[in-house]
């Protein structure tokens, strides 16, 4: 699923590499093994996952044990724009559009922890416009809204 919607799961995951690594070539940035592994668990998952999950894993395959080494790589995965902070969660979620500049609306179940991302434009609507009356420039927002999602509605979740 991406976020509530099913697709192909094998597609999507190699999409994302692909676009990490065709960004870190052209940037001249390193997509290190770590920084790599730690996209495809966030591919993979779907879902909000905290940075002591993604160490657990990585310490289990080889690939480090303290906490800088995920820290570090889910730091460059945010910074280049193939992650997101869920900050509610203090969990971390892939990109879902990461060629696209954008400010994600993240929609988390609060029961099961997928995220679904759903791109805005912060110059449209009531935020755009308190912007420009304000003459501030907006450069983050995070936008987060706490629910259920389709599944756990119907499994009666509460």
């Amino acid at each position: 699923m991406i976020g509530f919607h099913f697709h192909d799961h094998s597609t999507c995951i190699a999409d994302g590499i692909a676009a990490a690594d065709a960004h870190c070539r052209a940037a001249g940035l390193q997509f290190t093994p770590v920084r790599r592994r730690v996209l495809e668990l966030l591919l993979e998952a779907h879902k909000a996952m905290g940075a002591y999950d993604l160490l657990d894993i990585l310490r289990t395959e080889g690939l480090g044990s303290q906490p800088p080494i995920v820290y570090r790589a889910l730091d460059f995965l945010v910074t280049n724009g193939f992650a997101h902070k869920i900050e509610r969660l203090n969990a971390f979620v892939a990109c879902s559009h990461p060629t696209d500049q954008h400010a994600p609306l993240f929609m988390f179940c609060r029961i099961c922890r997928t995220v679904a991302e759903v791109p805005s434009e912060v110059t449209h609507g009531r935020l755009g416009a308190a912007e420009d009356d304000a003459g501030f420039q907006i450069e983050r927002v995070v936008m987060e809204a706490e629910g259920l999602c389709p599944n756990c509605q119907e499994d009666g979740a509460q």
